[in-house]
């Protein structure tokens, strides 16, 4: 005879899998589906969230948290989750889930077109909309509380906008301090010619099968925004490739394959279940980013990789793996968030962080934002945006209504910066493993402290049971002064 534990997840097991074939189709749209297709493709996914809000706030699953009893901590933890979803889809209306899926799904369109024509005012009122919404949910979760507040549990349960401005308070001197001091040195040679985009994608897919993606669950396809999607046995990346830049297909790809590892690793004990994902955006952060920088940039791993870019590329022009090592973390000015360097990545971050507290507090209007973030910027990076498409209209985010999404980037960066503290004292010949190509040591290590764990515990929890000591700012601070200060000789 079942349980109401039993009964409880067998009904969140369909809910998950429907949640997956849910992500499909946005996968589908950002890869392969037909532009005309847009509209019908809004309703379909409309369509899909209307059944998974359903699921999800389905009066059974009050009565069976009642009477669920489960007697292990992997029980528990599903409960958790289940109940933390079941209240929050609670307290939005049917109808307003359903709109916000309609309206997201067009206006991820309307921003590419927007983006493509460097042309803010016609995305601004699809941007009102979306804003508008969110305000709405995020005040029909927050129940009298801060709506951003309530938001950011979308993304990184437990964190707050208030822990969050005394972390990145603390970042923000020493990232500017560090940004002035190599931007006045002289830089490294940047890399120069043309590079077959076919052979970026087979060394793509080479690095990625390197780092531990396991193709017979995955694949790698090209899109505008490189992105993971799916989790357990069918996770895919995207990447994209540029002829004058390689740096741009094999960083997005080893980022996009620290996703993807997570989401593979996971245990598979915990697949279709709450515990079967993983646990925030920013723990899911600090794998990619860990992936791509303290093991993709370092030292070692570059001495590896200019090798096989002479076997895919011919003579690159670059005398030695030293020079190749500032080459790969050369530090330059720039627009874009995705194409940034460790250095000036966060200070993108937190700009992002500040709108769009200020968009969801009602302080600052859609129709001011294209002013307020090219005077943000002026004043961060000490140039002025030159067009929209690279400034305020450059990232999908605001688009499909990720507000609240943007400071788990730097809060991932931060988890990384811990992460790379303890797996060097664990796995002390990590840098002979990467010279040789070998990712295995870190990987492995990831996986066991990290990964497998999925929802189990608390983000923050996952954190410190990984390191040993609670999650700070200061080791990701070090890291970045010491490697830049070394390239740089500052």
């Amino acid at each position: 005879m079942s349980t109401a534990y039993d009964d409880l997840m067998a009904f969140c097991r369909e809910t998950e899998a429907l949640g997956q074939v849910a992500g499909r189709l946005g996968w589908d749209q950002e890869t392969v589906m037909p532009r005309g297709a847009v509209t019908q493709r809004s309703d379909e996914i409309g369509a899909m969230e209307s059944v998974l809000h359903a699921r999800r706030t389905d009066p059974r699953v009050a009565e069976w948290l009642e009477n669920a009893a489960p007697t292990d901590a992997e029980g528990r933890a599903n409960l958790r989750h289940i109940r933390r979803s079941f209240e929050r889809s609670s307290k939005v209306p049917a109808d307003l889930a359903a709109e916000l899926a309609r309206t997201t799904s067009v206006a991820q369109g309307v921003w590419a077109e927007a983006r493509a024509n460097d042309d803010f005012a016609a995305f601004a009122p699809t941007l009102e909309r979306v804003l508008d919404l969110r305000r709405q949910e995020g005040a029909a979760i927050a129940d009298g509380g801060d709506p951003y507040d309530a938001l950011l549990q979308d993304y990184e349960p437990g964190a707050t906008a208030a822990d969050l401005d005394a972390m990145f308070g603390a970042m923000r001197p020493r990232l500017v301090a560090l940004r002035d001091s190599v931007l006045g040195a002289p830089a490294p040679a940047a890399l120069r010619g043309t590079f077959d985009e076919h052979a970026q994608m087979r060394l793509a897919r080479q690095i990625a099968k390197g780092f531990g993606y396991d193709m017979s669950r995955g694949r790698v396809d090209k899109a505008v925004h490189p992105f993971s999607s799916g989790s357990g046995n069918d996770v895919r990346i995207t990447t994209r490739t540029n002829p004058i830049d390689p740096f741009n297909c094999i960083y997005s790809t080893i980022h996009e394959v620290g996703h993807a590892s997570y989401e593979q690793n996971i245990d598979q004990a915990y697949l279709l279940t709450p515990l079967g994902q993983g646990v925030s955006m920013g723990v899911h952060e600090s794998q990619s980013r860990i992936y791509e920088n303290q093991l993709g940039r370092s030292r070692a791993f570059t001495g590896w990789l200019l090798g096989q870019m002479v076997e895919t590329f011919g003579d690159i022009g670059i005398p030695d793996a030293e020079a190749f090592f500032a080459t790969v973390n050369r530090v330059h000015r720039g627009f874009i968030r995705t194409e940034s360097d460790e250095v000036q990545y966060n200070l993108h971050i937190l700009l992002r962080y500040d709108l769009e507290r200020q968009l969801i507090a009602g302080s600052l209007d859609v129709t001011d934002l294209e002013e307020a973030w090219n005077t943000r910027f002026e004043a961060d990076f000490g140039y002025a945006v030159d067009k929209p498409s690279n400034g305020v209209l450059q990232d999908v985010h605001w688009s499909v209504g990720l507000f609240g999404y943007f400071p788990t980037y730097s809060l991932g960066n931060v988890y990384a910066g811990c992460l790379h503290e303890a797996l060097r004292q664990a796995v002390p010949d990590l840098d002979p493993q990467m010279a040789a190509g070998d990712t295995s040591g870190a990987t492995t290590w990831l996986r066991d402290n990290v990964q497998r764990h999925g929802g189990l515990y608390e983000p923050r929890d996952v954190i410190e049971r990984a390191c040993g000591f609670a999650p700070n700012e200061a080791p990701l601070l070090t890291y970045l002064e010491e490697k830049f200060g070394s390239i740089y000789g500052v």
